[in-house]
């Protein structure tokens, strides 16, 4: 397994909407390691795209994630697997990287067929743990077991940040290393 490589990575941000968030654990948690992972992606230039599952019921993407993309970045879909619906995997293929990283929710269900089907399709894909959920704990752990041994590489908010920057020498260090804190 590599590291990020802020030239080959994507960031894909899943399913983090209005009415779903409410129930999952540690969701202020997660929602604050999503963002996170947004803004280190836009200082390192990094791609970043967001999900909405079935949006008329589920809401759009909460507010605070919103506004750290472009609506351009935003996909609807209904396949619980990102990578099955096409508008959003010719977005992806498009931005000619190889590297994922995925946050969001369901950890169990969206992000792990996700993941899975990303891995599948010879992506090499890393999932920060503390920036998916779902509504059960064991949901998440069990998911994040299935992805890990699936070779999946699990990763945190902070191991991403810093493995794209790789230097505190970084011109992004003093402001990236100040959203960890």
């Amino acid at each position: 397994m590599m590291l990020v490589e802020a030239t080959t990575a994507f960031l894909l941000v899943i399913d983090v909407q209005e009415r779903l968030l409410p129930a999952v654990a540690n969701n202020v948690a997660v929602e604050r390691n999503c963002a996170v992972l947004l803004k280190a992606a836009s200082e390192m230039e990094v791609p970043a795209v967001v999900s909405e599952q079935y949006p008329r019921g589920l809401g759009k993407t909460v507010p605070a994630l919103a506004e750290l993309v472009g609506d351009d970045a935003i996909f609807a879909k209904v396949e619980f697997s990102c990578a099955r619906d096409l508008g959003l995997m010719a977005h992806i293929e498009g931005l000619g990287r190889k590297q994922a990283i995925l946050c969001g929710l369901e950890a169990h269900i969206c992000v792990l067929q996700t993941a899975l089907e990303l891995k599948r399709r010879g992506f090499e894909v890393f999932v920060a743990v503390d920036a998916i959920g779902s509504r059960a704990d064991s949901s998440k752990e069990i998911a994040r077991d299935r992805m890990n041994a699936a070779g999946i590489a699990i990763v945190t908010a902070e191991m991403v940040v810093f493995e794209m920057m790789k230097t505190a020498a970084a011109p992004q260090f003093k402001l990236l290393s100040k959203l960890i804190q």
